[in-house]
């Protein structure tokens, strides 16, 4: 994994040292909020509805296990004893006090942290595939072309001050679990008919007010001219965005308005005039950072035998264990999402001991997943049993990998300033209604987001809930059929909202429905595109 060079440490420090210089001159009143706000969101600090949250980068959602005790310290000595992981792969923190904040950004950069691109019209922390490098479908790790992006981007000036926030995912398999098609940038890493490593790439994706799935603007980018095709589609993006109207500031709505052809064109002339100029990254600097991303050690000759006489184990095992690239290894996901628990949340204790785990058994690497979870990448199969029991004892042992009890949900309204409705009391009641029946219903992914922002990505769930204000009081709507994968496709809302209680019943019906209709080997979404949208519609309103 990456490791910080001399600039990135200098970089990191002198902002924590101009960050600390601010906070001063705020609580002095020598400047007032509305000066301190964009100062305060270049390091990824918000107010909330109740205090100040924090939202800590972790880059692609890798780490180690210094950096993650470091996140259990930082939850238990300056939070109330918890971090929330986000679908960005970053953390968050939500009861940061002012004064104190540039003493986290200070720890943080002791264990090469920060908060930057957290926030803010610019680039955000750029995501990647949580099981990059270990996974055995991939064509090469995304990871190192995700590093390449967050140091060419940071302090930019051309990517200093975007009409709004610009988020890029990278992918290097078929199997897409970054939904790149729902970002700002999507990239996918293929190998061309010469063998040539290069890009497709997605322009134009997101959800909030205004979802759409990303177009291929182009089938293959040569690797080399990355960052060069990148500034080409943010120059256009910057010409012609729409500043004058928040609500149509984001690139898909310029990808929109003009049309993927005429896009298209613009960008490819604005190409052509950049790579004359030569501003791409030099081959020796992307291998200078890919050389941090070697495999690990692993070691031959492992036994592919695992023990499955614990019951409860065996269950784990199928369900949140998936296949290693090397052989006698495998990928270990860690679900955050307890019966009753708000998902995505982690205690200082339980972080900790994912950092020891880690340490322990995974080579020293953690991954933070955009379904709010937690991977150990390269796990001995001989280990996995320990692994299990040591999880079981923190209470993370909960064997719900991609089904309907993984919830996907934003803070909502018990946290966010921007929130409509609470998320965290319906994805704890849809939990427990479902709770032991989960598996009955296989592969079923269920995302709640607390208003039309849909940092919750609703739009993308297989049942998607999105919550509103009416006429000052919380209702949700259902959606049908959104998938963020290699699929991707927008949820379509049912009809008629329904309060908290009246939406869990909503969905049970439709699994009911799916239940009584699917065939063998289907999942729910598979279902509902071959039986389409009306029998499910008829389930719930009758």
């Amino acid at each position: 994994m990456y490791r910080y060079d001399q600039y990135d440490q200098a970089i990191v420090d002198a902002r924590v040292d101009e960050f600390r210089d601010q906070v001063r001159r705020r609580i002095a009143g020598d400047i007032t909020e509305d000066q301190f706000k964009p100062l305060r969101l270049k390091n990824g600090l918000y107010l909330q509805l109740h205090a100040y949250m924090l939202r800590v980068a972790i880059p692609y959602g890798t780490l180690d296990s210094r950096q993650m005790r470091m996140l259990g310290h930082i939850a238990r000595t300056y939070d109330r004893g918890y971090g929330h992981f986000t679908t960005r792969q970053n953390i968050q923190y939500n009861w940061i006090k002012l004064e104190q904040a540039p003493d986290i950004l200070a720890d943080l950069a002791t264990v090469e942290m920060h908060a930057i691109q957290t926030s803010g019209e610019s680039f955000r922390n750029t995501s990647s595939d949580q099981y990059a490098g270990a996974t055995a479908d991939e064509v090469a790790d995304p990871r190192p072309w995700a590093e390449l992006i967050r140091q060419a981007t940071t302090f930019h000036p051309e990517f200093s001050y975007f009409p709004r926030k610009f988020k890029i995912a990278v992918t290097a398999s078929d199997e897409d679990r970054a939904a790149i098609r729902l970002h700002d940038l999507g990239l996918k890493l293929v190998k061309n008919e010469a063998g040539e490593l290069g890009f497709e790439v997605y322009i134009g994706g997101g959800m909030g007010r205004t979802p759409f799935v990303a177009p291929l603007i182009r089938p293959f980018l040569p690797a080399d001219h990355l960052m060069s095709y990148i500034e080409a589609a943010v120059r256009v993006w910057n010409r012609w965005a729409r500043r004058d109207n928040i609500h149509k500031q984001r690139i898909k709505i310029l990808v929109h308005d003009l049309g993927q052809e005429e896009f298209t064109r613009q960008v490819e002339a604005e190409w052509q005039e950049l790579v004359k100029l030569g501003i791409d990254v030099p081959r020796v600097e992307f291998d200078r950072i890919a050389s941090y991303f070697a495999p690990p050690p692993f070691e031959t000759g492992l036994s592919e035998e695992i023990d499955r006489s614990d019951p409860d184990f065996a269950v784990w095992l199928d369900q949140n264990v998936k296949p290693h690239k090397a052989p006698g290894y495998a990928i270990v996901n860690i679900s955050l999402k307890p019966i009753g628990g708000i998902p995505g949340d982690a205690s200082a204790d339980q972080i900790e001991l994912m950092a020891d785990l880690g340490e322990r058994y995974s080579f020293d690497e953690l991954r933070v997943t955009h379904a709010q979870n937690i991977v150990l990448p390269h796990v001995r199969k001989a280990d996995l049993y320990a692994v299990w029991q040591a999880l079981d004892a923190a209470g993370l042992a909960n064997a719900n990998l991609d089904l309907i009890s993984d919830i996907i949900a934003c803070p909502g309204l018990d946290y966010c300033s921007l929130a409509n409705a609470r998320s965290i009391p319906v994805a704890q009641k849809i939990a427990q209604r479902f709770a032991g029946r989960e598996r009955d219903l296989g592969e079923l992914k269920l995302k709640i987001s607390g208003c039309i922002n849909a940092c919750g990505h609703h739009h993308a769930g297989h049942i998607g809930i999105l919550g509103v204000d009416r006429k000052g009081t919380e209702n949700y709507q259902l959606l049908l059929g959104g998938s963020g994968a290699e699929d991707a496709s927008l949820g379509k809302i049912t009809g008629p909202g329904f309060n908290e209680d009246g939406v869990v019943d909503a969905i049970e019906r439709v699994t009911d429905r799916y239940v009584s209709l699917r065939e063998p080997g289907e999942r729910f979404l598979d279902t509902y595109r071959r039986v389409g949208f009306d029998p499910f519609k008829e389930a719930i309103y009758g």
